[in-house]
Formats: structure tokens, C-alpha cells, sequence
């Protein structure tokens, strides 16, 4: 079944030097634009990630240091690959938790303000998940009924995803409407405000943080009894897209109080 599309989607994944959001880089990032017509674009880049690439990681994916020593780096490569998924809805497997997230990060290191709020996103390997409980190679076996070859290839996970939710549709008819906002809704990871998932939104709309002694509690009520924890906040070893939402909740705070 085809996706029925009112504006483009991007099927995309990335390779990294690890699974750290905040710390790890992209080594490859490959989109595959559907667009409401049926057309497709496919993009596929290596990238410099400016660091070493751990051993265990290029056990996985195959990309060394030398692969990518005269590829360009992220932020080289940042305006083009915005310029390509804006005014797109975003598609991966396992991407609001770790694709999506990483890709903010870069965009934001690389000076580019990278925004989600307009974009809807869904989830392939959830839809999998709360369908069957499996793997990429194991969903595409199931849905697709071959098997993956060139696995952790970005361009070949990407077109994989891709092929996985088109036989999903498919296979669960009426269970799974073929509408990206309802498929966007039904994969959502939570309500998350910042993507990786460190700040949520309550039955009220509130935004209220998800971890550590201050779980549960009113982001803007933190910050207010405790000054000193935005400082922290800012610069411990959090997303930049996450430091991103909590300085725009300070001084939403702020300009309320100037009012």
C-alpha cells in the first residue's frame, strides 16, 4: 500500500560513532524523500565526524576513520541536508528515540536552528513493536518477506524502513490508518517537548522533567526555586536541542514576570 502524503516524507538513517545523543557523531546519514506524488529522492552522505571511530562500532556499520577522512563534516554538510528535509514530515526505525534526537544535535552544533515542532514524525520500529516485538532484519523478513542484506548501511535501512511501514499498512488494514499525523500519533514515543525525551508534558500542557530527583516536577517551578540548576543544566552533558527547550521555558518565565 502506498503512503497517502499531503506534503513530502523522509525516510532517513543515520550511522554514528556510537548511541550517545549528546556526545557521539553522524559517520552517514541517507534520506529517501517520498514525495504525495509517488516521486522519490535519494540522498546518501558520508561524513567526517572529527573524531575517532571506536572499533566496536565500526564492527557494526563497516565505516573506518579512513573511509571518511576526506569526507566533508556535518556542519559542512548541515544546509544541504536541512534544505532537503524542510517542509517534511521525518520517518525512521527507532528514530524518535535516537535518529531524530542525533540529527537535532548536529544541526544545533553546526549553527543551524534546527526546529521539530511543525513536523510530524513516525516511528517504524514502534508501529513493529507494539504489533510483533522485533528487529529491523526480523520486521523486514516478516512484513516484507525477504531478507536484509546490507544491513547498517544508512541507504539500505532507510529504504528498508521505507518498505517496512508500506507492507505494515498492508498487513494491519483497518488497525493502522494510512495517514502520516495518525501514524505520527500512534508511534510517539510520549508526549515529549524536547525530543529525547528529558522533558515531557503533563494532562495540562505543562512541561515537567522526566529523570532524576527533580522527576515529575514543574520544569518552571525548578527553575525558579533553584537558580542555580539552569547553570547546571546548561552545562552538563545534555542534548543541545534539550538546553534548546529549557532556555525558551526561562525566558518564557521571564517575560510573564515583565509583563
Amino acid at each position: 500500500m502506498e503512503l497517502k502524503l499531503t506534503r513530502p516524507i523522509c525516510f532517513f538513517d543515520l550511522e554514528a560513532t556510537g548511541t550517545n545523543v549528546a556526545k557521539d557523531r553522524i559517520v552517514e546519514i541517507s534520506i529517501l524523500k517520498i514525495f504525495p506524488n509517488g516521486n522519490k529522492e535519494s540522498k546518501t552522505w558520508l561524513v567526517n565526524p572529527g573524531v575517532p571511530i571506536p572499533k566496536e562500532v565500526i564492527s557494526i556499520h563497516g565505516i573506518d576513520d579512513e573511509k571518511v577522512a576526506n569526507e566533508p563534516t556535518f556542519k559542512e554538510l548541515a544546509g544541504v541536508v536541512n534544505e532537503m528535509i524542510k517542509g517534511c514530515d521525518l520517518a525512521g526505525y527507532n528514530s524518535n528515540r535516537y535518529d531524530i534526537p542525533l540529527l537535532a544535535e548536529e544541526m544545533l552544533r553546526a549553527g543551524v536552528d534546527f526546529e521539530v515542532k511543525n513536523m510530524m514524525a513516525v516511528d517504524v520500529q514502534t508501529i513493529f513493536h507494539k504489533m510483533e516485538q522485533r528487529t529491523l532484519a526480523a520486521a523486514y523478513k516478516f512484513y516484507c518477506g525477504k531478507d536484509l542484506d546490507g544491513a547498517h548501511s544508512a541507504a539500505v535501512d532507510a529504504e528498508a524502513t521505507y518498505e517496512v511501514l508500506k507492507s505494515q499498512l498492508d498487513m494491519y488494514g483497518d488497525d493502522l490508518k494510512n495517514d502520516v499525523k495518525w501514524l505520527s500519533d500512534f508511534s510517539a514515543r510520549k508526549n515529549c517537548a524536547d525530543i529525547a525525551g528529558y522533558i515531557a508534558f503533563d494532562k495540562k500542557g505543562r512541561e515537567i522533567f522526566t529523570f532524576g530527583k527533580h522527576k515529575g516536577k514543574y520544569v518552571e517551578e525548578i527553575l525558579e526555586q533553584e537558580p542555580g540548576y539552569f547553570g547546571w543544566f546548561q552545562n552538563a552533558d545534555f542534548p543541545l536541542y534539550t538546553k534548546k527547550i529549557i532556555t525558551a521555558i526561562k525566558l518564557r518565565k521571564l517575560n510573564t514576570k515583565l509583563k
